[in-house]
């Protein structure tokens, strides 16, 4: 039996600017030996298959830790533990694509526990992400000990949230403003496996139309995914890390999407008055499809946290 599901586009889940944290160096040093060296510099002489204004773009609108989390406690699904990346192997994330990876797994699943307040578990999972983004020469943006103080307080949740969101959005900023966007597509796209992996999970025990919709959603998502991983083929891992990635895709081929045009209206938020889309869509995926889905997803987040 197919699920039908019609539902207004624009959900605002979760906003703010920009925290900007002390950065004057992080003093970790470079690692030698690493096997994963792609500068954009190497597309010099070679452009890249899409423009980085367009890469930007998709990863703009794919690198937000919370968001999958904010959804999957608005269904009034409680909290649980065993779906939560293990990181008592982050030693052995010993190369820079590695630990990327990992670095956006570990960032979502923060996003997840900080969303359902447990601010008990949510220590070492910050060793874990503090340990990868020094590794990577990005652990100045992560204010480990503020966090740290903020989660032993549940009354500074919110701030908690703030600091951990706007901790991965100026690591993420930084890296494309360097010309290090191989490390910033591979940060994106753990988080993006893991939030569906929880997704997927919340699904199988629960359904819930809300979570297959987003389910579903994410075949647009996916394929501008791809055309940024793409770039970086030429390297083995990332080949690698495509060919798991498409397996994915082929299994969203019979997924259908379709949009039902809307007048726009304006809505005031924060003050502030914004265009609200009023379209529609309806997402029409058949249990067996779900089941493959969610599947071929597992099977890329098992690859990923056993690298």
């Amino acid at each position: 039996m197919n699920r039908k599901i019609s539902t207004v586009l624009a959900i605002l889940i979760a906003g703010g600017s920009l925290l900007m944290v002390n950065c004057q160096g992080d003093g970790s040093k470079a690692k030698k030996n690493d096997d994963f060296a792609i500068p954009d510099s190497i597309f010099k002489d070679k452009p890249l298959m899409i423009s980085k204004e367009a890469m930007n773009d998709i990863i703009d609108n794919i690198s937000s830790p919370v968001e999958m989390a904010a959804l999957i406690k608005s269904t009034g699904v409680p909290f649980n533990q065993k779906f939560l990346a293990p990181t008592n192997k982050v030693d052995n994330l010993d190369t820079d694509f590695k630990q990327a990876l990992n670095l956006g797994i570990y960032g979502c699943d923060l996003g997840y526990l900080n969303m359902y307040e447990k601010t008990g578990s949510i220590i070492s999972s910050m060793q874990a992400i503090k340990k990868l983004a020094d590794q990577l020469r990005i652990g100045h943006f992560f204010d480990f000990n503020t966090i740290k103080r903020l989660a032993t307080n549940n009354e500074n949740i919110d701030s908690l949230m703030y600091i951990s969101v706007s901790s991965f959005n100026n690591m993420d900023e930084y890296l494309r403003e360097n010309n290090r966007s191989n490390i910033s597509s591979l940060l994106v796209t753990g988080m993006w496996v893991e939030g569906m992996y929880l997704a997927c999970q919340v699904v199988k025990e629960s359904p819930h139309d809300q979570l297959v919709e987003r389910i579903g959603d994410s075949k647009i998502v996916l394929s501008d995914l791809l055309l940024i991983l793409k770039n970086y083929k030429s390297n083995s891992s990332f080949a690698n890390l495509v060919k798991e990635i498409e397996k994915i895709k082929k299994e969203y081929e019979n997924v259908s999407i379709q949009v039902i045009p809307g007048e726009p209206e304006m809505v005031e938020v924060d003050g502030m008055l914004m265009f609200k889309s009023n379209e529609q869509q309806i997402i029409d995926i058949s249990d067996e499809t779900l089941a493959k889905i969610i599947a071929a997803i597992e099977n890329a987040r098992t690859m990923i946290i056993n690298l």
